[in-house]
């Protein structure tokens, strides 16, 4: 995205009541890709990459498609959301567009195969001859000036230093040309800009200068493919990059794509496994999401200038490692064949580890590299409270259940010695930052993930199990100062008049306090839950669940918002929004808690079972609060608009964890006995 498309989304959404205007949101369409080039296809067909975070390279930074008369120089017909409809290809990536038109329906495939995307469209069924017709903008080493253009009849060479583009067609071009900035005026006009531009009037050197392509390509025996190619130059000469994307484009029909493209299935799931629809949106979600490094993105980017938001195309390793526990959890219980990706990603925790055992705020998921953010407390001066000691404890919780403690021995002890550091006298942890990133003090979920880290590593037979039970026993006590009788909830945090240690209890319901479920859960393993915590876990839970449940009179949506209070991306709503993490974490935590007390016969598990299904229906594919897709929004407003990055692979994880552990303990379904009259 550049600042010419952001200015041009300002102008037609400065208004719009759920609308965030200036930002490219990915919450219409579907996505294709894998471990690499993700790229975005819109409703109307429209490419656009969102590759950068996950590859290191930009590509395609906005496309239009439609279709033309051949017999005449007519005017396009462009395709359009409003008449089409959208569709994976069974259980594929394979991405299927069908296009009503004055001309017929217009079947449009899309499949990204790494580095390469193919787009084929299909005029064989047309009312009358058609060509396709195109344009498509790239923004190589994400420049949106001084790019140039190599023209090699059948294809074109975008590049401007490092990263080199490449677009071909099968049936090559009619019409090839540049289609470019339309000038300062019309950056600075309250009109949005049409794009491509379909004059004919452009500079001397458009052609050649410049990002944009617009193109006719003629059909022959009724199909046009494109193929696009994202390279560097280092990697690839330009005589084998011509080849590849040459090859793609001649290769790949229709029947081609679809065999492709169910070759290359991410983990599949069996129809038997329960909500089989669900676990495999989530696999191919969280795939998708996976960078060349093996560290995933929170999701797509869509706010890269921060204009209402800190941006999301960057790895968290809290978010990370978060997922990767559930993945492996539920591999565990569904055999979903993801080996590859557990040892992968304890791999990359390992060599991103900082000098003090620390992790750092977030990083590029093509490299694991340094990226912007905020709360980089451990890498600066006298800044000790922006810093996420929860990043550090999740990463933790994880490297012990999947190597049992004993595969990255130096890694847990310098990870320990770092909680060790930010345990205060009384167990808990000192200042920093939430889990939400909005607010400082001693929070209760970071707390929760601390004790599930210590918990973890306790329960193996590492060296370091001793010291961590000492540990896990400590912070276990310490979470009775959190407790706030009169509410029957734990706070939200602790914080003083600064915000630092000392102070006054947060009474607030917040959904990220749903972490001391499974935090006991794990301290379950190596130490006693007495009676009175687990009743004062039974309140919390229910009590937070009936209170950040939100049903707006609109009866579109249902589910949990985040917290108390929560005002963030409201727009012109006034009451806090609903969360697919919020929702989906009630749904795990109430399945976790349901799991613990089936464990003690006791029977407040049949009522929170039912509670942990009652949430995972709202979020599972036939939900109101998923797309079309079966993918999930950050956010939803309440009358069922979805906001913010979508897909949040942090949603799809708990979604997948929760299907894993009622699945487990056979609470999917309810065993309620109903008597006879």
């Amino acid at each position: 995205m550049h600042l010419r498309d952001a200015l041009d989304d300002y102008k037609r959404h400065q208004d719009d009541a759920t609308q965030f205007p200036g930002e490219r949101r990915t919450t219409t369409g579907r996505f294709s890709g894998s471990d690499g080039r993700l790229v975005h296809v819109d409703e109307d067909g429209s490419i656009r990459d969102c590759s950068y975070p996950l590859v290191g390279l930009t590509g395609i930074v906005r496309s239009r498609f439609g279709v033309r008369p051949t017999a005449e120089d007519a005017e396009p017909s462009w395709f359009d959301a409003r008449r089409s409809t959208q569709r994976y290809e069974g259980d594929t990536g394979l991405v299927v567009t069908d296009h009503e038109t004055k001309y017929g329906v217009i079947p449009q495939y899309d499949l990204t195969l790494d580095e390469i995307h193919v787009t084929h469209v299909d005029v064989s069924r047309a009312d009358e001859p058609l060509d396709v017709v195109a344009g498509v903008g790239f923004a190589p080493d994400g420049r949106d000036t001084r790019i140039g253009q190599l023209h090699h009849g059948d294809a074109v060479e975008l590049y401007h230093a490092t990263e080199t583009d490449y677009l071909a067609s099968a049936t090559g071009f009619d019409t090839i040309r540049g289609s470019g900035f339309d000038g300062f005026a019309a950056l600075l006009d309250g009109t949005p800009s049409a794009s491509p531009r379909e004059d004919e009037e452009h500079t001397s050197g458009e052609d050649v200068l410049g990002g944009d392509v617009y193109g006719v390509l003629p059909a022959e025996e009724g199909t046009v493919t494109v193929a696009t190619l994202l390279t560097r130059r280092e990697e690839r000469s330009r005589e084998a990059a011509l080849d590849a994307v040459r090859t793609a484009a001649a290769d790949y029909d229709a029947a081609a794509l679809e065999r492709v493209a169910d070759r290359r299935t991410v983990p599949s799931t069996a129809t038997e496994q329960p909500h089989a629809d669900a676990i495999g949106t989530d696999c191919r979600v969280l795939s998708s999401l996976t960078g060349q490094s093996g560290l995933r993105i929170a999701g797509p980017e869509f706010d890269p200038y921060y204009a209402h938001s800190g941006g999301y195309g960057y790895a968290w390793f809290r978010d990370d490692a978060e997922t990767s526990s559930f993945l492996l959890a539920a591999d565990r219980q569904l055999d979903l064949g993801l080996d590859d990706w557990h040892a992968r990603s304890a791999a990359v925790y390992a060599a991103a580890q900082l000098d003090d055992g620390t992790w750092p705020h977030r990083v590029w998921a093509f490299d694991g590299t340094l990226a912007p953010g905020w709360a980089n407390g451990r890498l600066e001066t006298d800044k000790r409270a922006d810093y996420q000691a929860d990043q550090t404890a999740s990463v933790v919780a994880y490297l012990a259940a999947y190597g049992d403690g004993n595969g990255h021995h130096d890694v847990l002890k310098r990870a320990l010695d770092a909680l060790d550091d930010d345990l205060a006298a009384d167990g808990r942890p000192v200042a920093g930052e939430n889990v939400w990133e909005d607010m400082t003090g001693r929070f209760t979920h970071t707390a929760a993930t601390v004790l599930e880290a210590y918990s973890a590593v306790a329960a193996t037979d590492a060296p370091l199990a001793d010291r961590a039970a000492e540990q896990a026993a400590a912070v276990y006590a310490g979470l009775d100062d959190l407790w706030v009788d009169e509410r029957g909830i734990f706070a939200l945090r602790e914080y003083g008049p600064d915000h630092d240690a000392a102070g006054e209890l947060d009474e607030r319901c917040d959904s990220a306090t749903f972490a001391l479920v499974r935090a006991h859960r794990e301290y379950a393993r190596v130490g006693d839950i007495d009676d009175e915590r687990l009743d004062r876990l039974v309140s919390h839970v229910t009590t937070l669940v009936a209170e950040l449940r939100h049903e707006p009179d609109s009866g579109a949506v249902a589910g949990l918002v985040r917290y108390d209070g929560d005002d963030w991306r409201q727009r012109q709503q006034d009451h806090e929004k609903i969360w697919t993490v919020s929702t989906a974490w009630g749904a795990y935590a109430a399945g976790s808690l349901a799991a613990m007390l089936t464990d003690r016969d006791d029977e407040r598990s049949d009522g929170l079972a039912e509670t942990a299904r009652d949430l995972l229906a709202l979020v599972l594919p036939d939900g109101p609060l998923a797309r079309d897709s079966g993918i999930l929004p950050e956010q939803v407003f309440d009358d069922g608009t979805p906001d913010s990055a979508t897909p949040l692979g942090w949603s799809h994880a708990l979604r997948l964890g929760t299907i894993a552990l009622l699945d487990e303990y056979s609470l999917l379904e309810s065993h309620a006995v109903v008597a006879n009259d």
